[in-house]
């Protein structure tokens, strides 16, 4: 009878292992979302990002819920370069909003990494602006989840922006991004959507191809055919919005002082250039006068004093006469 009762005690105690197993951690959110990406037969639920960005990483997001076009393939063998980006049906609002997003990735994200490693930031930016699992648009890619501070650039969120970019190099961050929105490529890290610094190992990095290593920076890909040049095929259509600041937010893209060098946009030769308003001083500088300027303790401009008249002659040996006039010294 005790042998039996032990038995039973045993079998139940087995169920309920399993059955914790299977369940997994309740409340494991991360878990959850990690399992979601990363499984090949997989359907996350689309729309939402999935991971916020840490800190030196960019975000994750659930996979589009599209059918894969049959036939598709997917390799994870090779690194394809991006195609070049094309402004497409743009207004020039857009094309000078969209600069500015992308310069302020650049900057925040990569202000201190070699010219290659701020292209392959622009890169990863324009890459997820032609994948379906992201918004369309360079500044919705660039302040996704902003409204909810669960970025997918962690510059956004993190306070980053409450810094006043130094001119310097928001205007080599502005070249580089105009280079990338003309159609320059970075073709090293290919499709990487995704990139983080050696600093972090985010959880998302398991589900990813990585394409290459840049500077401090790890750049990924998805595998499969989320990968792949096909899933980037979505042209650009515009419709570029700066977030405003929201309740949760004290700082965001329009708060960059105005003093900062204008990007110049690229844009088609029969568009027009934007003129852009310059505020004049109110009290222009007074024009110094000449006193303020030649003085009795400054000769003017051909004149030479009389005590350096004899200035760069060879030195007289000490038993010459020192030569009092304009003639050549004695030899």
């Amino acid at each position: 009878m005790i042998q039996a009762w032990l038995i039973l005690l045993g079998l139940m105690l087995l169920v309920g292992v399993i059955a914790v197993m299977r369940s997994g951690r309740p409340g494991d959110d991360r878990a959850t979302a990690v399992s979601a990406v990363s499984s090949p037969g997989a359907m996350p639920t689309p729309g939402s990002d999935v991971l916020p960005a840490s800190d030196g990483s960019t975000g994750t997001v659930a996979l589009p819920a599209l059918p894969i076009p049959p036939g598709a393939a997917g390799t994870d063998a090779t690194v394809v370069a991006a195609k070049p980006f094309r402004w497409g049906a743009s207004a020039a609002i857009d094309r000078a909003r969209a600069m500015q997003c992308l310069t302020a990735a650049i900057y925040y994200e990569a202000g201190g990494e070699s010219v290659d490693g701020q292209r392959a930031v622009a890169q990863v930016v324009l890459n997820r602006v032609r994948h379906p699992a992201f918004p369309a648009s360079v500044c919705g890619v660039v302040y996704q989840g902003v409204e909810r501070a669960h970025c997918q650039f962690s510059f956004v969120c993190d306070g980053a922006l409450s810094r006043t970019p130094a001119t310097g190099g928001w205007a080599r961050a502005a070249q580089i991004a105009a280079a990338a929105l003309a159609g320059g490529v970075y073709a090293p890290v290919g499709l990487a959507t995704h990139y983080h610094t050696f600093a972090v190992t985010p959880a998302w990095n398991r589900a990813m191809v990585m394409t290459d290593m840049v500077g401090a920076h790890l750049f990924h890909r998805w595998k499969g055919y989320w990968g792949t040049a096909a899933a980037m095929g979505r042209g650009y259509t515009g419709g570029e919005v700066i977030p405003t600041a929201p309740s949760t937010r004290e700082v965001v893209a329009a708060d960059l002082p105005a003093a900062l060098p204008t990007p110049v946009v690229p844009t088609p030769a029969a568009t027009p250039p934007v003129a852009t308003a310059r505020v004049a001083p109110t009290s222009p500088p007074t024009a110094p006068t000449s006193g303020a300027i030649i003085s009795d303790r400054l000769a003017r401009s051909g004149e030479i004093l009389d005590k350096w008249k004899d200035s760069g002659r060879p030195l007289t040996p000490a038993e010459a006469p020192r030569p009092t006039g304009s003639g050549a010294a004695p030899r």
